[in-house]
């Protein structure tokens, strides 16, 4: 996978597009055939190994984006570079590889920190709350009708752990378990910290749409 820079050049998502829609380039792979192009990118298969790509990068990016800004860019090429360099150790399926590869994002996010003098966001400590349906309902209502640009400016305005619970749940689509190995943290404290920063974005989306309506002004 040597030259992987070159090999998958780093693109930003297209604007007005769902959070959670496929990306450009067709119908977006289903998870067996993701599984497939994993054990063929174990083999070498340089061409499984863009498929892998074309899938997680969109979320890396919107990731980042939170993390380090406009140098989310040089941060993914980076990711990239060790992910390519780091694959043949790699074991394990497809969650726990997309889980892994944004392990390395928040590494390579935190070291762009550290080098530009900038000190990496800290969590406080929250409460444990059971993942229940209100969750799934309120990822729904609040972030897929939006514009990818629109989500991520809400989502940054969030506090740090929260708007990287809501970003590692449901922009990059891994479940609490997965996520807290991301973060260093139980599953149990990113499933609340998702489930507030959720709660906070609807409650936000509910106020503009509510001043909207009081202005007269048409309904997204």
């Amino acid at each position: 996978m040597d030259g992987a820079r070159e090999r998958f050049p780093v693109a930003e998502p297209s604007q007005g597009r769902p959070l959670l829609s496929e990306e450009p380039g067709g119908q977006a792979a289903g998870e067996a055939e993701l599984e497939e192009a994993l054990q063929a990118a174990l083999d070498g298969d340089e061409t499984a190994f863009r498929m892998l790509y074309r899938d997680i990068q969109p979320r890396l990016l919107r990731y980042l984006r939170i993390l380090v800004g406009p140098d989310a860019d040089d941060v993914a090429s980076d990711t990239w570079l060790q992910i390519a360099r780091d694959l043949k150790g790699f074991r394990g399926d497809y969650d726990r590889f997309r889980g892994w590869c944004t392990r390395i994002a928040r590494n390579r996010a935190i070291d762009h920190l550290r080098r530009i003098g900038r000190r990496p966001g800290t969590s406080l400590p929250v409460e444990e709350l059971p993942e229940t349906a209100g969750v799934r309902d309120a990822e729904t209502d609040a972030l897929e009708r939006l514009s990818t640009e629109t989500a991520i400016t809400l989502i940054a305005q969030l506090p740090r752990d929260q708007a990287e619970a809501v970003l590692l749940r449901v922009v990059v689509g891994l479940d609490a378990k997965a996520a807290g190995r991301v973060l260093g943290k139980r599953a149990g404290t990113v499933r609340t910290s998702a489930h507030r920063g959720l709660r906070r974005l609807a409650e936000i989306l509910g106020r503009e749409r509510s001043g909207r309506q009081a202005a007269g002004a048409p309904q997204p």
